[in-house]
Parts: C-alpha cells; structure tokens; sequence
C-alpha cells in the first residue's frame, strides 16, 4: 500500500504561479501529476521516473516543471503563467509497477 499526502494549490490570478507538493509513503519508480475538470476525464499533467523519462502535456509544457527528491519520496509541480483553463482538481500519482495510487486530489482556480 502507497500513501500520498498533497499540498499546495490554491486560487491565483491568470499569469500567477503555484506549486504542488506530494510525500509518497515509499520509494516509487514513477510520479505524476494528472488533473480532472468537472465533467471531463482525468489527464495527465506531467510524470517523472526515477532515471529521469519525463512527459508533459502539450497544454501545459513550457509553463509547468515536474521534479523530484528521490531520498525523500516528493514530487513537485512548479506551475507558471497560469491560465483560468488551467482551474481543476489535481491529483498526485505513484506508479510502482503493479497498480496506480492516488492523492485524495487539491483544487488549482486561476481567474482572470
């Protein structure tokens, strides 16, 4: 069993900053961050293994940085130049191989 414990978000004004934080309970081979807007399907924001294959969404590259300290079991989200489309719940995700784990999720609300 993986424990995932989430902070920051919070609301900001477009072209503002936020950070996300997650603590997993164990060392995990991948790390994301996804996202899920009412109504919509959870996507992927951006994910980052161990040895350092990294994704991002199209939507979000450029603006957001994922990054990690192994040691400590963390996974950040650095999101710059938000934008109001950019509003939703996101959730921290631990991938160990053999099933997914799931932050209980904090809500991101940029306004205009």
């Amino acid at each position: 069993q993986v424990r995932l414990q989430e902070s920051g978000g919070g609301s900001v004004q477009a072209g503002g900053s936020l950070r996300l934080s997650c603590s997993a309970s164990s060392r995990i081979e991948y790390m994301a961050w996804y996202r899920q807007a009412p109504g919509k399907q959870r996507e992927l924001v951006a994910r980052l293994g161990i040895g350092g294959a990294l994704n991002y969404a199209d939507s979000v590259r450029g603006r957001f940085t994922i990054s990690r300290e192994v040691d400590k079991n963390t996974v950040d989200l650095q999101m710059n130049s938000l934008k109001p489309d950019d509003s939703c719940v996101y959730f921290c995700n631990a991938d160990p191989g053999w099933k997914d784990y799931w932050g209980q999720g904090t809500q991101v609300t940029v306004s205009q």
